[in-house]
Parts: structure tokens; sequence; C-alpha cells
């Protein structure tokens, strides 16, 4: 990819939905160098899809936190089918360093939180965990 495509892909993130008009304005290209560009980029597997955020996807998870999970042994596999069954668990992130797996999480309140938090700890080889909220949303590819 060059420094364009970025452009584009940029624009993209802002308005998936933008006419390759617009995005032509944008980029100073022609409609047909749009359209070439993305589907280069789409043949490429570098962009896999466009999707909709709706207004209720914005606001179903009030409150939302990220739980760092330390593993024993060798359970991740095990864990991780766990955790998908969590209908609070809106992604599951592998990672290096001190911890295993980051879990993404959403909730309609504290509570809710703190009750998901402590049915996965209890889950057997979950070794130690870290959960922080998420306080505000600075910039989402979601919203």
């Amino acid at each position: 990819m060059d420094n364009t495509d970025h452009k584009l892909i940029s624009a993209l993130r802002h308005d998936a939905r933008a006419s390759l008009s617009d995005l032509a304005g944008l980029l100073g290209l022609s409609r047909a160098t749009i359209r070439a560009r993305i589907d280069k980029l789409r043949a490429s597997g570098d962009i896999l899809g466009f999707t909709v955020v709706l207004r209720d996807d914005a606001v179903r998870d009030p409150v939302r936190g990220l739980m760092m999970i330390g593993i024993d042994g060798r359970g991740t596999d095990r864990i991780l089918r766990q955790l998908s069954g969590f209908p609070e668990v809106r992604g599951l992130y592998a990672t290096n360093g001190r911890w295993d797996v980051i879990a993404e999480l959403g909730a309609p309140t504290l509570e809710a939180l703190d009750e998901v938090l402590s049915r996965i700890r209890r889950l057997d080889g979950i070794a130690t965990s870290e959960t922080s909220l998420l306080l505000s949303t600075r910039k989402s590819s979601r919203s």
C-alpha cells in the first residue's frame, strides 16, 4: 500500500458510504482510479469488508472494560472457547508480555460487569487478571 491507499482507507473509515465522486474529490483522483484502488485493496485482502454501526450498537454497552487475563499452563484454547460463550465478551485478543489474553467486555451496569468479571475469574485455569474500565471513546472505527 502506498500513501494514497492509506489516505483512501482513512477516508473510508470516516465514511464508508462516501461516493466515488466524493472520495475522488477529496483525494484529487479520478473516480475510475478510486474504484480501481478499492477493488485492488479488496482483492489483496487489505479491505475485508464494510459495515454499518447502528445507534443501538453505540449505546448497547454503557459500561465497557478490558480484562487482561493470565492463564495457567496450556489451557488457552479451552479458556478462549469458554470466553467466546459469554454474551458480555465483545472481543478476544491474543497478546504477548505479561498477559495471555485480553477480553473486551460490555455490560449495561457496573454491577453486571462485576458479575461477569467474577464468573470469568472462577474459570479453571485463569491464574490472574486485571481489568481497566473504558471511560470515554476518543476514536473508534465502530462509531
